[in-house]
C-alpha cells in the first residue's frame, strides 16, 4: 500500500461519518431533540482524525511536495483548491460547535445553524474527497517522480505508525455512531 491509498482508505471512514451527520441531522428535524454528544463525537472525528490525523498527512507529506515539484499547476491545485477547502470545513466545524453550544443555552434558531454546517461540511467533504481521490492524488501518482512518491509513502506510514491510537480511538467513535444512526 502507498501513502496515497492510505489516504484514500482513511477517505472510507470520513465518507462513513459523513452519513452518520446526515443522519443525525435527519434525526434532530424529524425528532426536534439532539444528542449533544453524539454531536460533540461527531466534531471530536473530525478535528481529530479527519482534520488533525488525515489531513495533516496530505497537507504536510503530499501537497507540500505537489507545489514543490509541479509548478504552477501544483501550487494552484493545492493553494487555490485544496487547502482553501479544508479551511472551509474547519470553519464549518467552529460553527457547528458555536451553534451546539447557542441551541444548548436556549437559541432555538441557532439550531438551524447546527443543520446548516453540519449538511454544508458533509456536502462539502463528499465532493473534496471525490474531487482527491479522482483528480487530485491521480495527477500526484502521474506527476511526482518515483522517489518523490517513495519519500510520501515512507513519512505517511511512518506518521500512522507513531499516531495509529489516533485511528483505532477515532474509528471506534465512528462504528458506535454508526450503530445509532445508520
Amino acid at each position: 500500500m502507498s501513502g496515497i491509498e492510505l489516504l484514500m482508505t482513511e477517505h472510507k471512514y470520513v465518507s462513513r461519518m459523513l452519513v452518520v451527520m446526515r443522519n443525525a441531522c435527519l434525526n434532530f428535524m424529524d425528532n426536534k431533540k439532539i444528542d449533544y454528544d453524539d454531536f460533540t463525537k461527531m466534531i471530536d472525528f473530525v478535528k481529530n482524525f479527519a482534520d488533525n490525523h488525515h489531513h495533516k498527512k496530505e497537507e504536510i507529506f503530499l501537497f507540500n511536495k505537489m507545489v514543490e515539484h509541479l509548478g504552477e499547476t501544483g501550487k494552484n491545485v493545492i493553494t487555490h483548491g485544496m487547502l482553501v477547502e479544508h479551511d472551509l470545513g474547519r470553519n464549518y466545524m467552529r460553527n457547528l460547535e458555536e451553534a451546539l453550544n447557542k441551541y444548548k443555552n436556549g437559541d432555538n434558531e441557532a439550531g438551524l445553524d447546527i443543520i446548516a454546517n453540519a449538511i454544508s461540511y458533509a456536502t462539502l467533504l463528499e465532493n473534496h474527497i471525490h474531487k482527491e481521490d479522482n483528480v487530485i492524488f491521480n495527477f500526484a501518482n502521474r506527476s511526482l517522480k518515483e522517489d518523490v512518491l517513495q519519500v510520501i509513502d515512507k513519512e505517511c506510514f511512518e506518521y500512522e505508525e507513531k499516531n495509529s491510537s489516533i485511528r483505532e480511538e477515532n474509528i471506534g467513535i465512528l462504528n458506535f455512531l454508526e450503530e445509532k444512526y445508520i
